[in-house]
C-alpha cells in the first residue's frame, strides 16, 4: 500500500465488487461497516444503478448482513434528477428507466412527460420498447437535452451478461446525434452529489472501489483520495493493465476488506 497524506474524514463506497458479488457478501464487508459506525466515520454507498430506490439498495445490503440505511445510499438516478433540477427547476422530462429513476425524478420536483420534454433522461430499462426509443430519439432531435445515468455497457447476471444503460445510450447517441451528459461513475457529477450528501469536501473524502475505470477514475475526477480493493474486477495480476486502460492509478491498494479496515484505522489514528 502507498501512503497518502490527505485527511480521511469520510468515505464513498462502491457496492458490487467491493462489498458484494451478486447476492454474496464479500468477506469483511459487514465488519467494515460496523467499524465505520463505531468510529463515527461518515460514509455513503455510491452506485451507478439507477433502477432501484435507496430503500431497495439498503434492504438488499441488510439481507446480506451489511447494516445500511436508505439515507446512506447515493444512486445515479438521484444524482441525475438533482442535476436536471439544478439546471432547470420543474423541468419536463421524458424518462427511459425503471422505478428507481422515476421515483428520483418525482422526488426532485420534475415533471414526467412524453411530449416535447426539456430533457431525455435515460437509465437501464429492461422493458424498453421500440416506441419508447423512437419517442426519445425524436425528442433529442427536436432539441431536448440528453442525460444518461451511467455508461455501463454490460451487466452481469444469472446466465451471463446483459446490455446495460450505456448500450441503450449508445443507440440514442447514434440516432439522436447528441452526446449525453454522463452522471454516474466515472463522471464527477455523481461524486459531487455524494459529497454534498455526506457534507464533506473532496479533499476530506476517499473513494473506495474495485474498478479503476469507474470508481478510481471518478475519485480522481472529483479530487478525492482513492483506495482500490482487490475484491472484484481488479487483481494483482491485471492491475497494471486496467490502470493503463483507465489512465489513472489509485493512491492506495488493499488486498481485501480486512486490510482496508486496518488502513482506515491507522489513517484516522485509532
Amino acid at each position: 500500500m502507498n501512503e497518502q497524506s490527505a485527511p480521511m474524514k469520510g468515505l464513498l463506497l462502491d457496492l458490487d465488487g467491493t462489498l458484494y458479488h451478486g447476492t454474496q457478501r464479500i468477506d469483511g464487508a459487514d465488519q467494515l461497516i460496523r467499524q465505520l459506525r463505531e468510529w463515527k466515520l461518515p460514509y455513503r454507498f455510491v452506485t451507478n444503478n439507477s433502477t432501484v430506490s435507496p430503500e431497495a439498495v439498503a434492504e438488499r445490503l441488510r439481507k446480506m448482513g451489511i447494516d445500511a440505511e436508505p439515507r446512506e445510499v447515493c444512486t445515479s438516478a438521484q444524482a441525475a434528477a438533482q442535476y436536471i433540477a439544478n439546471q432547470k427547476p420543474g423541468a419536463s422530462v421524458l424518462v427511459i428507466g425503471e422505478s428507481g429513476l422515476i421515483e428520483a425524478v418525482e422526488a426532485a420536483g420534475l415533471r414526467i412527460t412524453e411530449e416535447q420534454p426539456d430533457y431525455v433522461l435515460q437509465g437501464l430499462d429492461r422493458q424498453l420498447s421500440y416506441e419508447q426509443l423512437t419517442r426519445a430519439v425524436r425528442s433529442i432531435l427536436q432539441g431536448a437535452e440528453f442525460v444518461l445515468t451511467n455508461p455501463d455497457l454490460l451487466l452481469p447476471g444469472e446466465g451471463g451478461l446483459f446490455p446495460g444503460a450505456g448500450s441503450i445510450g449508445a443507440m440514442l447517441t447514434a440516432a439522436g446525434g447528441k452526446e449525453p451528459t454522463l452522471i454516474g461513475k466515472p463522471s464527477k457529477i455523481l461524486m459531487d452529489y455524494s459529497l454534498r450528501q455526506i457534507g464533506l469536501s473532496a479533499e476530506e473524502t476517499w473513494v473506495i472501489g474495485d474498478n479503476l475505470a469507474t470508481d478510481i477514475a471518478a475519485g480522481h475526477a472529483s479530487g478525492c483520495g482513492t483506495i482500490l480493493v482487490l475484491t472484484g474486477l481488479t487483481t494483482k495480476d491485471n492491475l497494471d493493465y486496467y490502470a493503463e486502460r483507465a489512465g489513472c492509478r489509485p493512491d492506495v491498494v488493499c488486498d481485501d476488506l480486512h486490510k482496508l479496515v486496518s488502513y482506515i484505522s491507522s489513517s484516522i489514528g485509532i
